[in-house]
């Protein structure tokens, strides 16, 4: 498969002996012109790669955070179909990578693999699938194939060793650690044995592994960062952007926000 954006800025990082820096926010909220100026902002700040989220009702990973961004980006139309057209907005002025956080109902009612196909037309790099189960994955995977997309794979705090090597072999772009079992959403500090578990996904695999869940100030991404290759802030960026006025001036305060925590991890 041909490198994606994903697997180039991977590849930059490395070289400048750097880690990584991963936002995320819900598509759509507020809506999707301003998720497309959110995301111009996030990439001057310093962000490597952008997670966004296909709005779903029903996001069973997400806390409450996440779960009311989802809900206002559809109570505000987001549409599969729009998604689409606020990355392919993006691509008009940036090559910042960007993956979909996407539950398995957002992309199957047209067919995946139309949906992928759609998606990577678009400019989109790769996708991130929350309620795939493994032993299902194999003609979907077919599809991001296909479609030069990454596959990013999840691995938690549960999941046996027997298993990762299963999950990694699957993956490509990245591995995405999850720092602490539950759900998103901020917390005081970062999980004991977060570290630990990244080192195990490193026995099995040469991709980089970004550590996520509950970061959500700059020196805990600072402590993840030394844990990782990358860090994934998600409901403190979600939270900035929502918290300030829906103003260019809110959305410049928002954006600082998240620089801040951007240098914290390239610090480190």
């Amino acid at each position: 498969m041909k490198k994606t954006r994903v697997d180039r800025k991977f590849e930059e990082l490395k070289k400048q002996g750097k880690k990584g820096f991963i936002g995320y926010l819900s598509a759509g909220d507020p809506n999707l012109k301003d998720t497309v100026d959110q995301v111009l902002r996030l990439e001057d700040a310093g962000v490597d790669i952008m997670e966004l989220a296909l709005p779903f009702s029903d996001p069973l990973a997400d806390g409450k955070v996440n779960q009311e961004a989802a809900a206002r980006a559809l109570a505000a139309g987001a549409t599969f179909d729009g998604c689409m057209e606020c990355i392919a907005e993006i691509r008009t002025r940036s090559e910042l990578p960007i993956i979909y956080y996407a539950y398995m109902n957002t992309l199957l009612p047209r067919g995946f693999a139309q949906s992928i196909e759609v998606a990577a037309q678009a400019g989109v790099d790769g996708f991130l699938l929350l309620d795939l189960p493994l032993e299902e994955a194999k003609p979907y995977r077919n599809a991001l194939k296909q479609n030069a997309v990454n596959s990013i794979q999840l691995v938690t705090p549960t999941t046996p060793d027997e298993r990762i090597q299963k999950i990694v072999k699957q993956a490509n772009g990245f591995i995405y650690c999850v720092s602490r079992e539950g759900v998103t959403g901020v917390q005081d500090k970062i999980a004991e044995g977060a570290g630990a578990l990244v080192q195990r996904i490193k026995d099995h695999s040469g991709l980089p592994v970004a550590l996520g869940f509950g970061i959500g100030t700059p020196e805990q991404a600072r402590d993840a960062a030394r844990l990782s290759d990358a860090v994934v802030v998600g409901s403190a960026i979600v939270n900035a952007f929502h918290n300030n006025p829906h103003t260019s001036e809110g959305r410049s305060d928002a954006a600082a926000f998240v620089g801040e925590m951007v240098q914290a991890v390239k610090s480190v």
